[in-house]
């Protein structure tokens, strides 16, 4: 059984829509840039690492990605869909796995990423924070670390060993020090424009909350798992409020990986810019069989190995 995964904002990298431009599924470029008023081609193929970096341009710009790597897949891999048993997305890649899933419409889904992506951006212009990765800790004393820190959380679990927080640059830097006294092998600064999944991205909840009443969700074709739970879900009625809790709560992706294994996933995918995903689901379920796809060139072996696990 396979499941496709669909990676989240710090995936993006400057030329990532180059590869594609040349092939029919560039056209879904043309259609999110219609519904959202911005040129996704240019976010695509010509904007800098710094470019990218902001909030309101990573997000709307690794969404379309997804699409165009979902659509390429689909039309080189005859019967792919039939294949898929669920989906998930990190953080961001949770809108565009519920449009893979049909639970929204592309535009939807791309109205829904612009407002999300812009209301996080003023959230974090008003209140700033950064984030950091504590490898070779286990969650709780991660938690604990940042019990001992004011103005640092949790927000996200992404594979055994591999947990990130979120906070004031205070609050991180402490939350920091005290993981390493805990055992921590290593904390990396992330390049990131915010705290997310933190409390200091309250000052977005209403924005987006406006945006996701006005989106239309329809039941998915197979379960998405949803990031605040690691619980599969085809409830369209459930996901505007599962959104909404996202924006401030911890992404249980370790979780959300073992809740796939449980339904009898046994093949992940992922389709994005990087391999980020993959290498955490190898670190937690070191029997299932990864592929990724990025370019046009990954998509003859991802057909392949498709085919000849039926």
């Amino acid at each position: 059984m396979l499941a496709l995964l669909f990676p989240g904002q710090g995936s993006q990298r400057p030329g990532m829509g180059h590869p594609w431009t040349s092939t029919p599924s560039w056209g879904l470029v043309d259609r999110v840039s219609e519904t959202t008023g911005w040129d996704l081609g240019w976010l695509l193929t010509d904007a800098d690492a710094d470019q990218l970096k902001a909030t309101r341009n990573s997000q709307i710009a690794t969404f379309t990605l997804g699409l165009i790597i979902l659509d390429g897949v689909r039309r080189a891999v005859v019967g792919m869909d039939r294949q898929v048993a669920a989906m998930a997305g990190h953080s961001l890649g949770e809108y565009t796995a519920l449009v893979a899933a049909g639970a929204l419409t592309a535009e939807d889904g791309a109205r829904l990423v612009k407002a999300r992506g812009e209301a996080m951006q003023a959230a974090a212009d008003a209140c700033p924070g950064t984030m950091a990765a504590v490898l070779g800790l286990d969650p709780d004393s991660v938690a604990k670390a940042c019990a001992g820190a004011d103005g640092a959380w949790v927000a996200n679990d992404n594979a055994p060993g591999q947990t990130v927080i979120a906070g004031t640059t205070a609050g991180v830097d402490r939350a920091s020090e005290l993981a390493r006294e805990l055992g921590a092998k290593r904390v990396l600064a992330l390049p990131v424009g915010g705290a997310f999944h933190s409390p200091l991205m309250a000052q977005a909840q209403d924005r987006l909350d406006a945006a996701l009443a006005a989106a239309s969700f329809t039941p998915p074709a197979v379960p998405v798992i949803a990031n605040v739970d690691a619980t599969e879900h085809q409830d369209a009625a459930r996901w505007p409020q599962l959104l909404s809790e996202q924006l401030c709560q911890p992404v249980r992706w370790r979780e959300s990986l073992q809740t796939l294994a449980g339904l009898g996933v046994t093949t992940f995918v992922e389709l994005g810019a990087g391999t980020e995903l993959s290498g955490m689901v190898k670190r937690t379920l070191d029997q299932a069989a990864r592929a990724s796809v990025a370019t046009p060139d990954d998509l003859p072996d991802l057909a392949e190995r498709l085919d000849a696990a039926g």
